[in-house]
């Protein structure tokens, strides 16, 4: 069963959102979601990290493209939340689609949002 998403709109089309390896936090239907570009693209992701609750908005994206915690330095891949420094937690991410009227993020239907 593929996962089903509510689209919600976050800026216009030919809004950059962030600079390149910066991150920006958004509200998005009240929730706040971090926001990074690397390589070019556009990548939303939890606001907090899944280990301690660190700002993610207070770390840094490196060269790889990972999104490290300001915390205890766990990094996360921005493609897809693995966390790449080992330790075994996975780092929520949301998928965003480019379309004519905007720049719009995935947020996951659940039976709670009946």
């Amino acid at each position: 069963m593929s996962k089903q998403y509510n689209w919600y709109r976050l800026t216009d089309a030919d809004d950059p959102v962030v600079a390149e390896q910066a991150i920006a936090v958004y509200e998005v239907h009240g929730k706040k979601i971090c926001f990074s570009r690397f390589g070019g693209q556009l990548y939303a992701f939890a606001y907090k990290c899944p280990h301690a609750g660190g700002l993610l908005a207070e770390g840094f994206i490196d060269g790889q493209g990972n999104v490290v915690c300001p915390l205890h330095r766990y990094r996360f891949s921005l493609r897809n939340g693995y966390n790449s420094s080992g330790e075994g937690f996975y780092l929520k991410t949301y998928p965003i689609e480019m379309r004519e009227d905007g720049i719009f993020v995935g947020m996951e239907k659940s039976w709670l949002s009946w």
